[in-house]
């Protein structure tokens, strides 16, 4: 495949609903890149294959960048957006408390090493 995928990669995103690829005489698939490239790039953004399946029928490729294409989508990004904008703050939080531990447990590390 062009796309640089796994040949797994597109069986999944097949079984997922997100690639129908046209068969040839001999049964095997011919691979739609484009499409392949739009789902990597949107699993790469966080969507959930689910997500996925329902906004790529609205997108548009633009020189490599997708645009919406259907207004109800560009909602359905924007809360995506929030939910992802959500989980990194939470991550941060997560982040700063295990800085703080780490940072609160140093002292006592190197005294203990001293102490020895």
């Amino acid at each position: 495949m062009r796309a640089s995928v796994s040949t797994r990669s597109p069986r999944y995103y097949e079984q997922q609903g997100l690639l129908r690829p046209q068969r040839r005489a001999s049964g095997y698939r011919e691979s739609d890149v484009a499409t392949v490239r739009r789902v990597r790039m949107l699993l790469a953004a966080g969507l959930n294959t689910d997500l996925i399946r329902e906004v790529l029928p609205c997108m548009a490729d633009e020189a490599a960048i997708l645009a919406p294409t259907c207004e109800e989508m560009a909602q359905d990004l924007k809360h995506e957006r929030e939910r992802l904008s959500r989980s990194i703050e939470q991550l941060k939080a997560a982040h700063s408390m295990l800085s703080s531990i780490i940072h609160a447990g140093e002292p006592v590390t190197v005294r203990a090493g001293c102490d020895g």
